[in-house]
């Protein structure tokens, strides 16, 4: 499944889209009891490889909410590409592998094709595992994906939209890490009406922005809520970000940071690239049209539990 960047400015918790980095994770049933879990790549030797490991506790989670039990013997070989603490979604691309394992192992021992599982209900638990619905929808479903709900409890409406053509996401990666409980911490508790107005017409505009004239992108990605609350907490992305804007560059923090997200076209990518300097790592990832996909690779192991 893909990575993903959210907000994008204005879209606070409901605006995403999904970058071309992967994580993949191969699941295999054991003849006998135990948990293995190997990771490879992005959070190899930092993440926990027991019961607690993301991917796994969410397998569990959807297996709850199924009513049924996981198998008693598995082991979870992850491949990561998606950097950890980065804004790119690496807990949302966890989560929705895990939720959507547990409905492909189902369908699996059920008899039932494991490459066409209903993305709507891993869509809501995932939603409500991660605690807003940006990255992991997107994650879901691939492209750009608007995500509402009432009440999380009853499940998250998701949008998929097409981004123009003419879009194209440029990524620009620190090595320092920021997690996103952090980051959430320092937002305040209350907004003032005129900040919240315009921030709501800047939100209806990127999305027409996106989709259909990204000449209104550097406008449409102008947002009061949630980037100057933590400039802070990531000063040198939001330099970058000035720098960036300043340059008429559709520029942002890439979901709770430290990333940035240039929201370029075919015509500005070079350019935007160009500007980062030695301190960051500058992608290209693409939109990719696709979300999370299951299949089966091979049955020697057993599909009975």
């Amino acid at each position: 499944m893909p990575a993903s960047s959210a907000n994008l400015g204005p879209g606070f918790d409901s605006v995403g889209v999904a970058l071309g980095l992967w994580d993949r994770c191969r699941a295999t049933i054991l003849a006998t009891n135990g948990l293995e879990i190997d990771v490879t790549g992005e959070g190899a030797g930092s993440v926990p490889t027991d019961a607690t490991h993301l991917v796994h506790r969410s397998l569990v989670h959807a297996f709850e909410e199924l009513g049924e039990t996981p198998p008693p013997g598995l082991r979870l070989e992850c491949a990561n590409e998606v950097p950890h603490g980065r804004g790119l979604g690496s807990s949302a691309t966890a989560i929705v592998t895990g939720v959507a394992l547990a409905h492909a192992l189902l369908a699996l021992r059920d008899g039932r094709a494991v490459d066409d599982v209903d993305l709507t209900p891993v869509n809501d638990l995932a939603a409500r595992l991660e605690g807003h619905p940006d990255n992991s929808s997107a994650s879901v479903f691939g492209g750009v994906t608007l995500s509402w709900s009432d009440d999380p409890e009853q499940g998250t409406t998701t949008l998929r939209l097409v981004p123009h053509p003419d879009v194209v996401p440029v990524v620009f990666t620190p090595e320092v890490q920021l997690s996103t409980a952090t980051a959430r911490a320092v937002l305040p508790a209350q907004v003032r009406l005129a900040d919240a107005a315009a921030n709501s017409a800047r939100a209806a505009l990127l999305v027409h922005a996106l989709t259909h004239e990204p000449r209104h992108l550097l406008d449409g990605t102008r947002e009061w809520l949630h980037q100057e609350p933590r400039r802070a907490s990531y000063a040198a992305s939001m330099a970058l970000v000035d720098d960036l804007r300043a340059a008429r560059h559709a520029a942002v923090i890439s979901g709770a940071g430290p990333s940035v997200l240039v929201l370029a076209t075919r015509d500005t990518a070079a350019e935007v690239g160009s500007m980062g300097g030695a301190s960051w790592r500058v992608r290209q990832p693409g939109i990719p049209s696709r979300g999370v996909e299951t299949a089966v690779l091979d049955v020697r192991s057993p599909t009975a539990w």
